[in-house]
């Protein structure tokens, strides 16, 4: 799998266009679990917020993750009331899937879920889904953890918290500041192509759609927000902890080994036309610079131990070729996946042979300034034999690193087939979302309008759309 800044198969970002009033620009998921008393005052009081301050047509979705009091009934009872508000009831439980499956099913551009206890302040939610709009941004997440954030919570919580997403940026090298805010929000195009590779139906599920979607290179636009932690909530610490740490190791481990196709949601290099059509650019040319000469300065250095340990018991010409044989093959194979970001076993002997054969040329140019060093003078000091070698082998790095790109490791042309993964379920040539269904339970749910997404089919994924007066009516029926 290659993972450089080549096009996936998402398009360039684009502000989402204007056009008649009705369609909703913005859906608003609130996963719940028996909230029979939080729910209602939570819906009317973002309702109520969305109708006097947000330009768009909206929708609020209750995502009813199996509750047995009556929150179903207090669902369908708003929904009835206000036209702004559907309903969805999922049979199992898990925040990650009701969110995967309203998502799934919705049909406006810009997705966001909040908590029901609604503890982020929400005038932070027009910035959240600002850049979305304006074709800026493809995630947008609330953060605590700003500097300019107001945040009320206890010492335990404001630990657990930190220690979290220290473990995040140690582990997974996650560059976003705070992954547990219930306060997110995706492009519907970005989700579309970001969920398929998402495993988590939990409390991780957000996390993981954060990591992947930063590894693929997305732009995750972060807002400060205000935030008083709710001190009724039902969030079983300790398990959810646990869980999320399982997750990070399975998360980790599928970055280190290269099984997730992020090629699959990598974004052209900028959005401007311009910069898709320049002609004769190598791509990814920068980034494979810095990663071979890591690995060639790294590769040097092994090269040079090991000359010095079999100089002890052999001649230079001997050490000098055990020396290069041993790092050459380290050297192809460290290149092989982190500079030209090869995966899996298929090629690695051919590639190791032609490794062999640009060995065979660094042979050479060491030997002969060796073998000139030794015609110079008859023994040259120790110190005198490593400054040659290290000479000998930035000479040879360059034509290295032209032979790896050209001819060892060249990029995919556009006719070759994909390289498969585990992560794959389905031919390239599906629609961009997997439509298997994530749960096999039955559930419930009041219809979208869009109801083509129920068998496989999306809408366009840019929607038009035209500002709303608070006051104006019109005959939506979005339930």
């Amino acid at each position: 799998m290659r993972t450089d800044s080549s096009p996936g198969t998402l398009p360039a970002r684009e502000h989402l266009p204007a056009a008649p009033a009705g369609t909703p620009v913005l859906d608003v998921v609130i996963p719940v679990f028996n909230e029979e008393k939080d729910l209602q005052p939570c819906v009317r009081r973002l309702h109520d917020h969305l109708d006097r301050t947000f330009p768009y047509a909206f929708r609020i979705t209750i995502a009813d993750n199996a509750s047995t009091d009556t929150t179903p009934q207090v669902a369908r009872r708003l929904a009835a009331e206000i036209p702004e508000v559907t309903t969805f009831r999922l049979e199992q439980k898990g925040r990650g899937r009701a969110l995967r499956a309203v998502w799934s099913a919705s049909d406006a551009p810009v997705l966001a879920y909040m908590d029901v206890d609604l503890s982020t302040d929400l005038n932070a939610l027009l910035p959240l889904v600002a850049p979305l709009i304006s074709g800026h941004s493809d995630l947008a997440i609330g953060s605590r953890l700003a500097r300019s954030s107001r945040v009320v919570r206890g010492p335990k919580r404001e630990f657990i918290s930190r220690a979290y997403n220290l473990i995040l940026r140690g582990s997974l090298r996650a560059g976003f500041s705070d992954a547990q805010c219930g306060f997110k929000a995706i492009r519907r195009d970005v989700a579309q192509v970001l969920l398929p590779l998402v495993e988590d139906t939990g409390w991780f599920f957000d996390t993981e759609m954060l990591v992947l979607a930063e590894r693929a290179g997305l732009r995750i636009h972060e807002v400060p927000v205000d935030w008083v932690d709710d001190p009724d909530s039902t969030v079983h610490i300790v398990r959810t902890a646990t869980d999320d740490l399982k997750g990070v190791w399975r998360v980790g481990r599928a970055l280190a080994t290269g099984s997730l196709p992020l090629d699959r949601i990598a974004r052209p290099f900028g959005d401007d036309p311009r910069d898709r059509d320049i002609e004769d650019v190598p791509k990814g040319l920068a980034r494979q610079l810095v990663g071979f000469c890591v690995v060639g300065a790294l590769s040097t250095l092994f090269y040079l131990l090991l000359y010095s340990g079999f100089r002890v018991f052999s001649g230079s010409q001997i050490a000098n070729a055990l020396a290069l044989l041993v790092s050459a093959v380290a050297n192809t194979a460290a290149n092989r996946r982190l500079t030209f970001g090869v995966r899996g076993r298929g090629g690695a002997v051919r590639h190791q042979a032609q490794g062999l054969v640009v060995f065979g040329i660094g042979l050479a140019l060491t030997s002969g300034s060796l073998a000139a060093l030794n015609a110079a003078t008859s023994q040259p000091a120790h110190s005198t034999e490593l400054a040659v070698l290290v000479a000998a082998n930035l000479a040879a790095t360059v034509l290295r690193f032209l032979l790896f790109r050209a001819w060892v490791f060249p990029d995919r042309r556009e006719d070759d087939p994909p390289v498969r993964t585990p992560y794959d379920t389905a031919p390239y040539e599906a629609t961009p979302y997997d439509t298997t269904p994530y749960d096999t339970a039955p559930y419930v749910t009041t219809p979208f309008r869009a109801g083509e997404a129920a068998d496989g089919t999306w809408p366009d994924a840019t929607l038009h759309l035209q500002p709303v007066r608070p006051h104006d009516t019109d005959s939506r029926d979005i339930r």
